[in-house]
């Protein structure tokens, strides 16, 4: 049993009140009874009464204790305000620890996730990260062809010289942003309209030069594939052309944006490269098609389309190279059933057959339904069937009789290079060139590249103007503004540049045309 003890005696009225509302009045005099020594303390007499009358007191004071809960316990209101503060109490409670908690997981997670990052790409866009956590490359396949093994994209940036964090933002992919890693603009198209033209900057550049050197060109290709390889042009792309009863040409509608990411990806998947690697290398190899827009004085560039490979990386003619190597060996096939020849230069295909009776709606109709299976679509304006008879072209090469550059396009070309050396290269063009004179050169370089016979001459009289009248000095090139070309390069479609010289010497006679000037029938009526 508990007793309470005051040892001294109430400074106060209240104090002695507050002492009796404690216990009892009866209580109160027995504890000062005690304290002034006319009662003896507890324990020290058999049968005390004063033990009755502590317990007495305690009995009242738990007997007002509990009238006070009855009295709240039939205040309802009272009770659900009292238990609805006691649980938001307990919520705000639980909460706080929960944010607690929280905060410190985020803040470990993001110390492991800054250390991964110096080891691994973990994130490199919104669609195209799911696998990156995937890193078991195939190394059969890639011993296969020859490919170098790279056990995660550390290993890779080091290969290529770059740091891990500058070849994430080459890759990253993100739908809005303030910076582009490539420069784009247009040039004209030889048959009218612009091409776009997204030429990437100097260290994405690089990175891509890496790629082709040490992946793509590594790949073997098919044979009828005749753009953008060793040893290969347009004039190798026509001579197997050459005199043909039949003709047929068809190109390919937006050939570069047709070649996704996706597909990209899935090449350097089959290649043998791992799920993440995979990844980080079409990214590296594609572009969205972005277009600038400025809001509040910055400058933002919006993905309008899923990216493709850009027409302007060094890589981009390759990887469609490797991609179509299923689409080369079927129309290769049809081809050889059907009596044709067939060959491709990037996008245009070619088909020939010396036999005039060949069935060449068959073979459209095949080509079609194979180059749709491809994920290719054959560009309705651009196909044209050529029989004998009529200027017959392939990749700008007339392949009538001998592999030759047009007839007209040879006369223009003697008529500026007779007004060159009567009056000099002041007010003359040749092509798109501020250089006049190496555009000649450059152009009589090329007709001796498809004609041996007929550009010898031209090449003579062309260096004797070089020495005579020397060149510009290069100019250096200028951001958003298309360099230049002073002559179709081995490896590009010749275009047929106008020239603007008065007068021509009397113009020679090439006999490669074949009647060209007959009127052209529609190839649709061919069959």
């Amino acid at each position: 049993m508990t007793y309470r003890r005051y040892s001294t005696q109430p400074s106060s009225r209240q104090e002695l009140y507050d002492r009796i509302r404690d216990s009892s009045k009866d209580e109160v005099i027995l504890e000062e009874m005690i304290r002034l020594g006319f009662w003896p303390a507890a324990g020290t007499m058999p049968d005390d009464p004063a033990d009755e009358i502590r317990r007495r007191g305690e009995l009242e004071a738990e007997l007002r204790a509990l009238r006070t809960e009855r009295s709240r316990l039939h205040n309802i209101e009272a009770l659900k305000k009292e238990a609805r503060k006691r649980r938001m109490a307990e919520s705000r409670r639980k909460r706080q620890e929960t944010k607690e908690r929280r905060l410190q997981q985020r803040v470990e997670r993001a110390a492991v996730w800054a250390e991964r990052k110096k080891s691994e790409l973990l994130y490199l866009g919104e669609e195209v990260s799911a696998g990156l956590g995937e890193a078991e490359p195939d190394a059969q396949r890639l011993a296969r062809h020859g490919l170098p093994s790279f056990s995660d994209a550390a290993q890779l940036a080091r290969a290529m010289g770059l740091s891990l964090g500058a070849l994430r933002q080459m890759c990253f992919d993100r739908a809005t942003s303030r910076t582009t890693n490539y420069i784009r603009f247009v040039i004209p198209k030889r048959t009218g309209g612009v091409r776009e033209i997204s030429a990437p900057r100097p260290r994405l550049k690089e990175a891509q030069r890496w790629v082709l050197d040490n992946i793509l060109s590594k790949i073997a290709l098919h044979d009828a594939a005749h753009g953008f390889r060793d040893k290969r042009s347009i004039v190798s792309n026509a001579h197997p052309h050459v005199q043909p009863a039949v003709l047929v040409n068809v190109d390919l509608k937006d050939f570069f944006p047709t070649v996704t990411y996706r597909r990209v990806k899935g090449m350097f998947r089959k290649l043998g490269y791992s799920e993440s690697l995979s990844t980080v290398l079409g990214l590296l190899c594609s572009e969205p098609r972005a277009t600038e827009l400025s809001l509040d004085g910055v400058t933002y560039y919006v993905a309008l389309q899923e990216r493709a490979l850009p027409q302007g990386a060094p890589t981009s003619p390759a990887v469609t190279n490797i991609i179509c190597r299923g689409l080369d060996a079927r129309l290769c096939a049809i081809a050889s059933k059907l009596g044709f020849v067939y060959t491709r230069y990037a996008d245009d295909l070619t088909f020939s057959s010396k036999d005039k009776t060949v069935n060449v709606g068959r073979l459209l109709r095949q080509l079609r339904k194979i180059v749709d299976d491809e994920g290719f679509v054959v560009h309705p304006d651009k196909t044209r069937v050529l029989r004998a008879g009529r200027r017959q072209e392939v990749t700008g090469i007339v392949v009538n009789h001998t592999p030759n550059v047009t007839r007209d396009v040879l006369r223009k070309f003697r008529a500026t290079l007779y007004q060159i050396e009567k009056d000099g290269p002041q007010g003359k063009t040749w092509g798109h060139s501020d250089d006049v004179i190496a555009a000649v050169e450059g152009f009589a370089n090329y007709v001796a590249m498809v004609n041996p016979d007929k550009g010898r001459p031209l090449v003579e009289r062309a260096r004797a103007l070089v020495k005579k009248h020397g060149k510009k000095p290069t100019p250096p090139k200028k951001a958003k503004k298309p360099a230049a070309s002073t002559a179709p390069p081995p490896q590009a479609r010749s275009e047929a540049p106008a020239a603007t010289a008065a007068q021509s010497e009397p113009p020679e006679t090439d006999g490669d045309d074949g009647g060209g000037k007959k009127k052209k029938k529609k190839w649709w009526k061919i069959f």
